[in-house]
This record gives C-alpha cells, sequence and structure tokens, in this order.
C-alpha cells in the first residue's frame, strides 16, 4: 500500500512551511528546489514551475497524475518525472524535497567520475534505515545532471531498484539532492541529515586537499 499523508489537514500549506524552513536554510537559492506529497488519492501534489520556494503558498502548487499528466491547469516543476519515479520506486515514499546547497553541489563535482558519494563514520548515519551505528558506509546515488527528464529518470530508475536497501536520497551532480520519506517530517528530517553529512564529507575533502583519487573514500 503506498504511503500517503492523509495526515496533514492541508499538505499545500505543509508543503509551503517547510519550503520557507529550507530556505532560511538556504537550501533553496532563487527558485530552484521543488517539493511535493503523495495524496490520499494517489495523486501527487507538487510546487509549480518558477515558484520561489520560500514564498510559497497554496496557489503555487498543483496536483499531477502518478506519470507527471497535469490534473490541475499550469505547468507543474519541470522535474515533476523524478518525483514520481521516487513514488513509483518506493512504496513507502509519502512526500518528496529536492534542494540545493553550495556544499553538496561542489562535492558532487569534486567527485568527477564516481556514481555514488560515500559517507563512512559519521554519527548521523543513523538518519538512514537499516542503520543503527555510526560505524558504517551509506553510499548515496550520484549521477551526472541533464535537462531531459525522462532520461534522467530512465537513468535513475534501474540505479534504485538496484539497491539491496533502497537509501532515501540520491544526487545530481552539480545540481542538488533529492530525499524523501514516508511523511512530510521524515522528508525533511532526511534532507536536514543529508545535506549535513555533505557538508562534513565537502570539509574532509577540503583538509585532504582534493579528491583526486577515486579510490579514497570520503
Amino acid at each position: 500500500m503506498p504511503a500517503t499523508v492523509p495526515d496533514l489537514p492541508d499538505p499545500a500549506d505543509a508543503l509551503a512551511k517547510a519550503g520557507r524552513r529550507l530556505d532560511a536554510r538556504g537550501l533553496a537559492p532563487a527558485t530552484a528546489g521543488n517539493y511535493s506529497a503523495r495524496l490520499a488519492d494517489g495523486t501527487i501534489l507538487i510546487t509549480r514551475s518558477g515558484a520561489h520556494k520560500g514564498r510559497l503558498d497554496a496557489a503555487q502548487f498543483m496536483r499531477v497524475a502518478t506519470d507527471g499528466t497535469a490534473i490541475d491547469a499550469g505547468r507543474s516543476s519541470a522535474e515533476t518525472l523524478l518525483h514520481c519515479l521516487i513514488y513509483a520506486v518506493d512504496p513507502a515514499a509519502g512526500a518528496v524535497l529536492h534542494t540545493h546547497s553550495v556544499a553538496g553541489t561542489v562535492l558532487s563535482r569534486a567527485l568527477a567520475g564516481r556514481d555514488g558519494i560515500e559517507l563512512a563514520g559519521y554519527e548521523l548515519l543513523k538518519i538512514f534505515p537499516g542503520v543503527a551505528t555510526h560505524e558504517a558506509s551509506v553510499t548515496l546515488p550520484l549521477v551526472d545532471n541533464s535537462q531531459d527528464m525522462p532520461a534522467l529518470a530512465a537513468l535513475l530508475r534501474p540505479i534504485l531498484l538496484a539497491q539491496e536497501r533502497l537509501v532515501p536520497a540520491f544526487y545530481i551532480r552539480g545540481h542538488g539532492l533529492y530525499a524523501w520519506g514516508p511523511t512530510l517530517d521524515a522528508a525533511e528530517a532526511m534532507v536536514e541529515g543529508c545535506e549535513f553529512l555533505l557538508a562534513c564529507a565537502w570539509e574532509e575533502v577540503k583538509l585532504r586537499g582534493g579528491a583526486d583519487d577515486q579510490s579514497d573514500p570520503i
């Protein structure tokens, strides 16, 4: 049974409030980012294209079908298909948040040629499902950026499906983070945890003087 967020009396208002919090943390510059929630009827509520995420209101959200087809009038986020992909591959996903941090963006570019961001030894790894200790390693899938959303979704689908334990986050190189959870609160916590870990990893890369050795874990 797919997860939904019917516990939110007003999903658009809840997503707008999350947007203001993420914007205040510097994770939504300009009009970057997009947010969504799976509704009780199975449709997806998502931000419209071009809306500033720190100044969202109900009018800046719209519903789309599971294949991204618009239900309400207007144009949804250009990355709607990536949200649809996440809901399709993870029945537990109830909300998806896409953010942009300086640390994550630069780190992903520094890891040219890698297909994952390995995070190891951090206490906050316990935010990930099934991880109960800092003595662990979690790898976020890392893919190259593209403006072709159908192609990007097609690239990501087998990567996500191949995971033995699905990591509820991935990174698009030079672009940003996608993270999700069964509830909006869980999705926001996953974003905060991932962005913190990415910032720590970038600081470690800088201390080592770069990330040229592809065999070195972060």
